[in-house]
Formats: C-alpha cells, sequence, structure tokens
C-alpha cells in the first residue's frame, strides 16, 4: 500500500472513531422500545425500506435514530451500483453545493466534507469545486459501511399486499432469502422513478429498440461513434447523455427541444431555505400547486458545467422550437419530421425526456394502485395553472403515507409511505434532492413513531402499569412524627401557617 494510500486510510479509521464518540455522546442510536410482533409464529418486520441508495440509507439511520430496530433494508442492484449515481446518472459533477450536509443527519462527522478532508486534507476541499458524480457514490458506501446498515443487495420486492392486519411483500432476486415476508409499513424509497416509470413518448411506437434509448437506460455510447444522434430535450439528463455521445465520437449530437428558449434560471434554488423546507408542507393546496406548477413551467436548467461540456464541442446543435411530430425508420435511418415542418435524418434517438409519476405504472402494487389518492382528486387548479403531470402527483399524509381515494376501499395504503420523487407537490423536496434529504428522514422517522406508538398505545399503557422498578429503595429516608406540647402550641403554631 502507497503512503498516500496509507494516511487516507488512517484518516478514514480517526474519522470513524469520531463518529462513534458523537454517537455515543448523543446517544445514538436511541433506545428500542416496539414491541415485537409474529403472525401465526411467521415474524412480522416493524418497517421494510424499498431502496439502499441515498434516500433508503438516511431513512434507515433516522429509524435506528428512533429507537426502530426491527428494520430490513432491500436494493434490487449489486452491492455499490445502489441509485443513479454510476448506472444511468452521467453528469461529470454534482449540482449542488459541495458544503451542503447532505443525508448527515445533523452530524458532522457524516458529511460528505468530513470524508474528503479525512483522506485529501483542507486544501483539497477549499481547491474543489463540485462534488465528482463518482465520488458521491464513494461516499454513499462509506456512510453505508460505517453506519453497519445491512442493505439486502439483489433482491427485487415484487408485491406488495394486504394480508390482515400486515403487509405481505413477495421478494425475488438472487439475494432473496425467503420467497415472501410480513411488514406493518413498508417506506418506498425507490429514487426518482419511485412512483412512475420513464417518460417514453408515443412517437417511438413500433421503432425498433435498437435505434433508440432512454437516458435512464444502459447505452452503449462506443456504438455510436461516428453515428448521427438526435437528444429530445435541454434538461440536465438529456445534456449529459449528449456529452457522453460526442465524446465517444459521435458524428454529430443534436438537440430537438420543444421550448423557444434555454431555460437559465433554478426558480427553485432562489427561495431554499429553511422555511420554505418547513412551511412548503403546511401550505394550502392552491399555494403547494403553485410554486411547483411554477417549478414545472420554467424548468430547471442544465448546470452551465454540463451544458458547457456539450457546446465545446463544433458538432453538437441546440435547435429550439422543434417539438417532435413524426419519426418514421426508413433505410436503416430514422427520418424527424417537427411540430413547424422540419426535417431532419438521424441514426439515434436518445429520449432524455425524465420521469413520469403514475401510481398505475408501479407493479409492486397490483391490483390496488388505482386506489391511491392523486392531487387531481383534491385540487382543480384555475385554468392557466392546469398540469396534467403535476395532476397525477400521490396527495400524501404528512408522514409520506399514501391516501386512499375512496374511503374504505383500500385502507392498507396509510401503511406504505412514498419517500421518493412522488413527495414532492406534497411536503416538497425532501426525498430525493440532496438539501432536504436529512430533513425529510426526520419527518419520516417522527411519522412512523407516532403512527406505531398510537397503534400499540394499549401496549405502552400496560407496560406503564406493569413498571415496577424503584428509584427509591426505602433507607433514602426515616418517617417523623409530629411532637405535640401540652398547651396545644404545637398545633396552635400549625394552624398560624394555615
Amino acid at each position: 500500500m502507497s503512503v498516500v494510500a496509507t494516511d487516507r486510510a488512517a484518516g478514514l479509521t480517526a474519522l470513524r472513531e469520531r463518529l462513534q464518540n458523537d454517537l455515543s455522546l448523543l446517544e445514538l442510536p436511541g433506545k428500542a422500545w416496539m414491541p415485537p410482533r409474529a403472525a401465526n409464529g411467521e415474524r412480522v418486520h416493524d418497517i421494510v425500506i424499498v431502496g439502499g441508495g441515498m434516500c433508503g440509507l438516511v431513512a434507515h439511520f433516522a429509524l435506528q435514530c428512533g429507537g426502530m430496530r426491527n428494520v430490513r433494508i432491500f436494493d434490487r442492484n449489486p452491492e455499490g451500483r445502489e441509485g443513479p449515481w454510476i448506472t444511468y446518472a452521467r453528469m461529470e459533477t454534482l449540482r449542488s453545493p459541495k458544503q451542503l450536509a447532505g443525508p448527515a443527519f445533523g452530524i458532522g462527522a457524516l458529511t460528505f466534507r468530513a470524508w474528503f478532508t479525512a483522506q485529501f486534507g483542507e486544501a483539497a476541499w477549499d481547491a474543489l469545486d463540485k462534488i465528482p458524480r463518482p465520488m458521491w457514490m464513494d461516499y454513499l458506501r462509506w456512510y453505508r459501511k460505517v453506519l453497519g446498515i445491512p442493505v439486502e443487495n439483489e433482491v427485487e420486492v415484487a408485491s406488495i399486499l394486504p394480508e390482515g392486519d400486515y403487509l405481505r411483500l413477495a421478494l425475488s432476486g438472487s439475494g432473496a432469502k425467503e420467497a415472501s415476508i410480513l411488514a406493518r409499513k413498508v417506506i418506498m424509497a425507490t429514487g426518482r422513478e419511485g412512483t412512475g416509470t420513464p417518460n417514453i413518448p408515443s412517437f417511438v411506437d413500433g421503432l425498433p429498440k435498437s435505434c433508440w434509448a432512454h437516458s435512464s437506460e444502459d447505452i452503449d455510447f462506443s456504438a455510436l461513434k461516428g453515428k448521427r444522434v438526435l437528444v429530445i430535450g435541454v434538461g440536465a439528463s438529456a445534456v449529459d447523455n449528449s456529452a457522453e455521445a460526442l465524446e465517444a465520437g459521435a458524428a454529430e449530437v443534436r438537440h430537438l427541444i420543444r421550448r423557444k428558449e434555454m431555460p437559465t434560471i433554478n426558480k427553485m434554488m432562489g427561495i431554499g431555505s429553511f422555511g420554505f423546507l418547513s412551511g412548503f408542507p403546511e401550505l394550502p393546496d392552491e399555494w403547494r400547486w403553485r410554486f411547483m406548477h411554477y417549478s414545472f413551467v420554467t424548468q430547471t436548467p442544465s448546470p452551465r458545467g454540463s451544458t458547457l461540456r456539450v457546446s465545446r464541442h463544433k458538432n453538437a446543435y441546440f435547435h429550439f422550437g422543434k417539438a417532435i411530430g413524426r419519426v418514421e425508420r426508413s433505410g436503416g435511418e430514422l427520418l424527424i419530421e417537427t411540430s413547424d415542418g422540419s426535417r431532419l435524418a438521424t441514426d439515434f434517438l436518445i429520449l432524455g425526456t425524465g420521469f413520469m409519476v403514475d401510481p398505475l405504472a408501479r407493479s409492486e402494487m397490483p391490483g390496488y394502485a388505482g386506489e391511491i389518492l392523486l392531487w387531481k382528486d383534491r385540487y382543480t387548479p384555475p385554468e392557466d395553472t392546469q398540469n396534467r403531470e403535476l395532476a397525477n402527483f400521490p396527495y400524501l399524509d404528512a408522514d409520506f403515507a399514501f391516501q386512499e381515494r375512496t374511503p374504505g376501499n383500500a385502507p392498507w395504503l396509510k401503511h406504505i409511505h412514498c419517500f421518493n420523487y412522488g413527495a414532492t407537490a406534497s411536503l416538497g423536496k425532501v426525498s430525493g434532492d440532496i438539501p432536504g434529504i436529512s430533513e425529510g428522514a426526520q419527518w419520516l422517522a417522527r411519522g412512523l413513531a407516532a403512527r406505531f406508538y398510537a397503534e400499540d398505545v394499549a401496549i405502552h399503557w400496560q407496560g406503564m402499569l406493569d413498571y415496577d422498578k424503584p428509584e427509591l429503595l426505602g433507607d433514602e429516608w426515616t418517617a417523623s412524627e409530629i411532637e405535640e406540647t401540652t398547651d396545644g402550641g404545637a398545633l396552635q403554631a400549625a394552624g398560624k401557617g394555615g
């Protein structure tokens, strides 16, 4: 091992010791307090977290801090490949400022900065502009390891179905130890597509899959060398995929963009504050809708560095006001006609069209996903702020729980908590984005603890009645008697104080 590697290892060892001391001083994880449950001899898990990426990890830590220990956490991906960071995310650096605490949950030794400086020093931190994307994944791997979070990888939760008072989760995948398990609550920490699916426009219907891909898919960019590539959209994922194609040697990359102009201002960043984070869930529906609708229509721009990564190539083109009208395949190429009548040809199409929120698309909730209460079921916006995408977001309770569209049809929905992008319209950006993820995890843990306590209140009451550990042993005092004088002076003195 090199001297540099040894120094880095020593730095991380010291940081681990610092973290353990901090946790000890804070008495974390918290005291276990939940009574165990079983059903017909089968263990009932209090909570199952679906997803072992950033959201799942910080949710698990928050639950542990709150003394909720009977928890399982699954991820369908191999260990170290959870989340988008080294799979379909293709930006060079994160958008978020490097100093944000992220999933540290209020503990300095858990921050990215502490992890980075433990290995590379303060001078390197000062010189760092933005966090390189693969390095963020390295940090999350360390976070999982140092906290001992027992993610069970290569486990797919195939379905979640009600069974009596509980939820039955069917498991599959090479990492699954059981065919199914029971749980009281489920947390869907499933990221950007957690309450929906990739947005696939209808104009690719009928096209061979060999000639198009969504930006979230595994794309062989080396196969695009010398090819013409067309990218739909100009959001962050579209631009990042465009850059990958250009750097792989594509002959040309053209962006087709519906908008007349490039989005340049991140409106949400301009109002980010503790007040907005805390206050958004308490706002009336009309205000929450207004904020989110405006954010959607103005669109979050691609980061400056990502955009320059594309535009520095002379064979990169941005075509505005060009919505797709029709696509057809002819002679081995794709012929594109835009809404204004323009025509062009390409060899490969990349859809930078993001994700759509659509609970009906989630296979984990077969037969009852349509019972989830959506925003369109609760709120009718003014005509000038109609938004079909926003209308399909689930209308969540304060603890991220789904609610029923029709009372009594699916009461078990309140036991499934949407700790992913689908929570944005109801609770704000606290279940996926780095700036608010720790606050969201704290809300989630407190909400679950409150529900559990209410459900088990009779048990906790009985525990109070049964508690018999004395604080005093009987040898701490001596009983005294009042001595009366013959003339009743003691009684008279006592009476004066009345």
